[in-house]
């Protein structure tokens, strides 16, 4: 049983890591979800409200910077709130396309967004950027995060 319990908790931690890249994966809840599967298989005798408080903590701060860097980078090139919608629509969408889809989804819809606010095209395409920079952004958050939420799993459950 041993070994089936590691095995999930790696596979959570891989598509928990593939999540922070490829936003239709559940991410950080992935990760967190494989440190129950060790507390069902082993035992959740390592983890004490510390380990809870700062995982949770995490998870938070991945949640809500996710949508905030996001929308940073349409707002720090002047975007409106119709092109973070734009963005978001096409972040949601553009994986289900294709795998550039995952850079075209966000903007393309910051683009469409932008049009529709009532921009200039010139506007529109700088403001996509903006886009592109903040899911870039997004995406370096997550991963240092992620990774960080598994390197002290690791160092608890070896500490503990």
């Amino acid at each position: 049983m041993a070994i089936l319990g590691w095995i999930l908790i790696i596979a959570l931690f891989a598509v928990g890591l593939a999540g922070a890249v490829y936003p239709i994966l559940p991410g950080a809840l992935a990760i967190y979800l494989a440190f129950f599967v060790y507390g069902w298989f082993f035992s959740f005798g390592s983890f004490g409200v510390w380990f809870w408080t700062i995982q949770t903590l995490i998870v938070v701060v991945l949640f809500v910077a996710d949508y905030v860097v996001g929308a940073w980078g349409v707002k720090k090139f002047g975007g409106s709130r119709a092109s973070v919608i734009g963005s978001t629509i096409g972040l949601i969408v553009g994986p289900f396309i294709n795998p550039i889809g995952l850079i075209l989804g966000p903007f393309i819809g910051a683009f469409i967004g932008e049009l529709i606010a009532g921009s200039q095209p010139g506007k529109a395409v700088k403001v996509s950027f903006g886009s592109l920079l903040g899911l870039f952004s997004s995406t370096v958050v997550k991963v240092i995060l992620q990774i960080m939420m598994v390197v002290l799993f690791f160092i608890w459950i070896s500490v503990n």
